[in-house]
């Protein structure tokens, strides 16, 4: 059965359709991104829960267990009674026997030539994480770094004044994080002048996401105008020609 032609004559163009092997690709990568957060979530959940049963459950006498009534194994044992320890704990150093005990443990440790040195890091870090005054990272802001025209997203961890570092007093600085990708934990912390600090209007939340994603996921609000005009490279715009347009006849 032959074609009809629209009006102009011309045939109209076929619709090119995807082979099966791409649908099926694009098929494989969607359902990739649905399933894979939720394993590395059930991932890590059953991990974390199986790590605290192993070093809790033996400790616990067989009477006490659950799985020695019970024909299955029963999971989070250690964890609840690891969150229940802890707070207890908390509960103990309020008063004042608690705060005698742990002042005691902690001249201890003080006085061990290698344990100290971790004990006293390790605990100032849980002190400014987990403290009641919600001590954490302040801004998301951009600094060059690792050199000049090259921005990385940073975080400021606090105001700092240069004789606190060995620096003239008096000068304004802030400390600065820079994090690695895509894992947070580990970076470079360094000082700069505030003047050299471009603070980003985005939440701490946005800015990990933006590190821990490669950049790949970005915040729903856009950074500020002023501060892409000073991250864009601006290539020199090249002079317009002066010659007459000849006309043809």
């Amino acid at each position: 059965m032959a074609r009809k032609l629209p009006k102009d004559g011309q045939p109209a163009p076929l619709k090119a359709q995807a082979p099966v092997l791409a649908k099926l690709r694009t098929y494989f990568f969607t359902g990739l991104v649905i399933t894979a957060p939720i394993a590395i979530t059930v991932w890590a959940t059953v991990w974390f829960i199986t790590f605290f049963d192993s070093w809790v459950k033996p400790l616990l006498p067989l009477r006490y267990t659950p799985d020695t009534y019970l024909p299955i194994k029963v999971p989070g044992v250690g964890l609840v009674l690891t969150l229940v320890a802890i707070t207890l704990i908390g509960a103990l150093a309020r008063n004042l026997v608690g705060r005698t005990v742990i002042g005691l443990w902690d001249k201890l440790l003080d006085r061990t030539p290698v344990v100290r040195s971790i004990y006293k890091g390790s605990k100032q870090i849980f002190q400014t994480i987990f403290s009641e005054q919600g001590a954490s990272f302040r801004y998301v802001c951009l600094v060059e770094w690792p050199r000049r025209d090259a921005w990385s997203i940073a975080f400021v961890s606090r105001e700092v004044d240069g004789g606190q570092i060995g620096l003239r007093a008096g000068r304004e600085m802030y400390a600065i994080y820079v994090s690695t990708t895509p894992n947070p934990t580990s970076g470079y912390v360094f000082f700069v002048d505030k003047k050299d600090v471009q603070i980003l209007d985005m939440s701490v939340e946005d800015g990990l996401k933006l590190v821990i994603s490669m950049g790949l996921v970005f915040p729903e609000q856009p950074v500020p105008p002023a501060v892409e005009d000073a991250m864009a490279i601006v290539a020199p715009k090249k002079p317009r020609s002066r010659r007459k347009k000849v006309n043809q006849p």
